[in-house]
């Protein structure tokens, strides 16, 4: 379903993806990792659009997004969900208003239709009468599930969650890699996890592609990732100090 080709950008003196080629096949979970600084979000940022390649194709159903118009680059952002690594939630709107902004603004649905699709959404993520909160009152937990809840509540085709696990418990993170799976299931979601989190990489993901220094340099699954000899790939997933990646 996205298909991306030679993705360059720079930021500044860095070149941050220098080369990338990855494929995400229909109604699977690709899990990015790579340290901080690799360039992950800057991933995500590129295949939604809200970054443009200075080199590179990236294709969504068969059509290439770089350098489309604004009106025509909303259409695919349209089947998007994304996930923010905060929550990303309106303070001064209430849960229910937060969830149901995608609705109101890009729909013709009744009032009645968008808090029929806000509670059930809801209680997806596990969240039952929370639609009257304002986000101050929540958890970082319920704020992310809050935060799941809006992203999928225009059923998308594809889900870019970035860094979903940061900054909670393990038991949360574990409920959010739950709920990943689950949503993959349910609605049959193409998805996009960008973490640090090897526990959570195994969970959520059919396959995982690692970046180093702008490139893809393994993509394989949960198992071909644990069994890797690849000094560098090894490296990082078991978290050590002693290998080919120096710490900065």
């Amino acid at each position: 379903m996205i298909q991306i080709r030679g993705l360059k950008k720079r930021l500044g003196t860095k070149q941050v993806l220098d080369g990338v080629d990855l494929d995400i096949n229909k109604g699977e979970t690709v899990v990015i990792l790579g340290r901080s600084g690799t360039g992950k979000s800057v991933l995500l940022k590129n295949i939604i659009g809200l970054m443009q390649p200075d080199a590179g194709t990236i294709e969504v159903d068969g059509q290439d997004i770089v350098g489309l118009k604004e009106k025509d680059l909303n259409k695919v952002r349209i089947r998007f969900g994304l996930l923010f690594q905060g929550g990303a939630l309106f303070d001064s709107m209430t849960v229910g208003e937060n969830v149901g902004l995608p609705m109101r603004e890009h729909t013709k649905m009744s009032a009645a239709e968008i808090e029929k699709r806000v509670t059930e959404r809801l209680e997806w993520v596990g969240l039952k009468s929370v639609e009257q909160m304002k986000p101050a009152s929540l958890s970082g937990g319920m704020r992310k599930r809050v935060g799941l809840a809006r992203a999928i509540a225009m059923d998308p085709a594809y889900m870019l969650y970035d860094e979903p696990t940061t900054g909670l418990d393990p038991i949360m993170a574990d409920v959010i890699n739950r709920l990943i799976r689950s949503l993959q299931e349910r609605i049959g979601v193409t998805s996009i996890v960008v973490t640090h989190d090897m526990n959570s990489a195994y969970h959520v993901g059919d396959r995982l592609s690692m970046l180093n220094e702008g490139r893809v340099v393994f993509t394989g699954t949960p198992d071909e990732a644990r069994n890797t000899r690849d000094p560098l790939v090894k490296q990082f997933i078991e978290g050590s100090s002693d290998g080919p990646i120096k710490p900065l």
